[in-house]
C-alpha cells in the first residue's frame, strides 16, 4: 500500500469503522469483510460489516456474520446503516471497484467525511478512496487484506476464526486454485492461513457441498433443460425467467456457479447465465484464455470484473437480452473461434 506510514498511524488510535462490500456477496466479499473485521477489532476498533443485500446460506457459517448488517425492503437496517456510515471516522470499501456497485450506500459513502479505503482486485477502480490496497493480479480481495495485515507487521493477530474467512475468500476466487489466476503466491497466502487455524476441509464442505434439495433441482432443471450451445461461436447460454427461479424455491446464491458448467463443455470459449430478477435481469459471464468477458460486459450490458469472470445487468426483458446477446455475437465470433 502506498502512503503505509500514515495508514498505520490511522489505525493506532481506535475508531469508528464501517466495512462494506458489494450487493449480493460472494465467499470473498464476505470472508475478505469479516476477516478484516477481526482483525480491526482486536486493534480496539469498534466495527461494522454492511452488505448492500442479503448473501447465501452457505456463508453463514463465517465467524462474526451474526453481527453482519445486510439491507432489505425493511427501511430499518438502511436506517441503522445510513447511521452508522455517518458516524464513522474510517470507511473500508472491500472486493468492488465502483460506488455504484453498492445500491443506495453508494452516494451515503461518497457524502461522508470519514477516511476511506479501497481493497480490491477488479479492474479499473474508481478514484474515490484516500488510501488503496488494489491489484488487478491479485486473485482475492481476501488475499490483499492478508498481504495488507502482512505489510502492516500484525499477522501475529490473526487467529483460526480470521483464517477461516480469509481462506474461504482466496479458495472461492481462485476456483479451489484451479482458475488461471491461481499464482505460487495464492499457495503461499492459503499455507498461512492453514498454518494460523484456517480448516480447509471443513469450509470447503460449508461452500461446496452444503446444498438445499432445491438447489440441487434448480441445478438438474437447468442442466437438461436450459443449456443451449452455438458451436459456431464457441459459446453455451442459460436462461431462467423469474417464473422458473420462483418454482425451483431458489433463495440467494442458489444460481451461483450455474454458468461454469457452460464453460466446461468441450470447445465451449464462453458461457453466459441470464437470471430475471424481477427489477433487472441480471447476467453472468465467464471465459477462457484471452476472449474479455469483461470488455463484453463493460461495452454492452452495464457490469464489469475480471477479464475471465464478470457480471452485468439488463432494464429490457429476459428474451430482449437474449438477443441483444446473440446479436453481438458476430462482432465476437473471430475473437471466440480463436485458440
Amino acid at each position: 500500500m502506498k502512503k503505509l506510514a500514515a495508514f498505520k498511524s490511522l489505525l493506532a488510535s481506535p475508531g469508528r469503522v464501517v466495512i462494506v462490500t458489494h450487493f449480493k456477496p460472494d465467499a470473498d466479499a464476505l470472508g475478505s469483510s469479516l476477516g478484516l473485521a477481526g482483525f480491526l477489532t482486536k486493534k480496539g476498533h469498534q466495527v461494522s460489516v454492511i452488505t448492500p443485500s442479503d448473501y447465501p446460506d452457505f456463508l453463514a457459517w463465517m465467524p462474526g456474520n451474526d453481527s453482519v448488517i445486510a439491507l432489505t425492503k425493511d427501511p430499518g437496517p438502511e436506517q441503522q446503516a445510513a447511521k452508522l456510515i455517518q458516524q464513522a471516522t474510517l470507511i473500508f470499501c472491500l472486493d468492488f471497484s465502483n460506488l455504484s456497485r453498492i445500491s443506495n450506500l453508494g452516494e451515503m459513502i461518497k457524502q461522508s467525511g470519514a477516511v476511506k479505503v479501497l481493497i480490491d482486485h477488479h479492474l479499473e477502480p474508481e478514484a474515490f478512496a484516500d488510501f488503496e490496497q488494489w491489484s488487478a493480479e491479485a486473485a482475492s480481495t481476501a488475499g490483499l487484506v492478508f498481504e495488507l495485515i502482512e505489510e502492516l507487521e500484525e499477522k501475529s493477530l490473526i487467529d483460526r476464526n480470521i483464517a477461516a474467512c480469509l481462506y474461504a475468500g482466496v479458495m472461492t476466487d481462485t476456483g479451489g486454485f484451479r482458475h488461471n489466476n491461481t499464482r505460487y503466491r495464492e499457495f503461499q497466502i492459503a499455507s498461512e492461513l492453514v498454518r494460523l487455524g484456517a480448516d480447509p476441509h471443513q469450509i470447503a464442505r460449508q461452500i461446496y457441498d452444503t446444498n438445499s434439495l432445491e438447489r440441487l433441482r434448480l441445478t438438474g432443471y437447468v442442466l437438461s433443460e436450459k443449456l443451449v450451445v452455438l458451436p459456431a461461436y464457441r459459446t453455451a447460454y442459460m436462461m431462467l425467467s423469474h417464473e422458473e427461479l420462483k418454482k425451483f424455491g431458489a433463495q440467494t446464491g442458489d444460481t451461483e456457479g450455474l454458468v461454469n458448467y457452460g464453460l466446461s463443455i468441450n470447445n465451449v470459449k464462453m458461457s453466459v447465465l441470464m437470471y430475471d430478477r424481477k427489477e433487472e435481469i441480471k447476467l453472468s459471464f465467464r471465459s477462457l484464455g484471452n476472449f474479455s468477458v469483461n470488455e463484453l460486459a463493460r461495452k454492452h450490458f452495464a457490469g464489469g470484473g475480471h477479464r475471465n469472470a464478470s457480471g452485468g445487468s439488463s432494464k429490457l426483458s429476459l428474451d430482449d437480452t437474449l438477443k441483444k446477446l446473440l446479436a453481438l455475437l458476430p462482432e465476437y465470433q473471430h475473437l471466440l473461434l480463436e485458440d
